[in-house]
């Protein structure tokens, strides 16, 4: 991502921040190129363990071109997909997290190799594309699937 789309995405992720200012301050300023924003206004995010996020995600781009950001730790053992607000609260499933109002999350920033723990897979573009709940549970039943019959379940 390069140019306006990453100021594009700052803004919209900055947007959501206490003091947007401060947030971009900190982006500017820390070592770790980190910022900690909350959950729940424009998006939640779903939090998934790598080895079941990893076929959901390319599950999901197999049924759409882009979808919506997606976070993951560098040791892979979790990955985050942003959803509409409101979706952590009304999601059930078995080993999945949801942080929505009242959580925060750490966000790299998203023009750069991250030097922090936690890196972009799918960057924001900074129009507010999200990936739609229901796209996400019917990638993860077939990802999970999947799994299962290589496990030999």
């Amino acid at each position: 991502m390069a140019g306006a789309g990453v100021g594009a995405a700052v803004e919209w992720l900055a947007s959501v921040a206490p003091d947007p200012d401060a947030c971009r301050w900190e982006w500017k300023r820390n070592p770790e190129g980190v910022a900690l924003l909350p959950a729940g206004r424009r998006w939640d995010v779903l939090i998934l363990p790598g080895e079941l996020g990893y076929p959901t995600l390319d599950v999901l781009t197999r049924l759409i071109d882009r979808p919506g950001p997606v976070l993951s730790d560098f040791g892979d053992a979790r990955m985050g997909f942003f959803v509409p607000a409101g979706t952590a609260t009304r999601w059930v499933g078995t080993g999945v997290r949801g942080a929505g109002r009242g959580t925060w999350i750490v966000v790299p920033f998203p023009g750069r190799e991250a030097a922090s723990r936690v890196r972009w897979l799918i960057p924001p573009d900074g129009s507010g594309t999200l990936t739609d709940a229901t796209l996400l549970e019917l990638a993860l039943h077939e990802a999970a699937a999947r799994r299962a019959e290589s496990c030999g379940v």
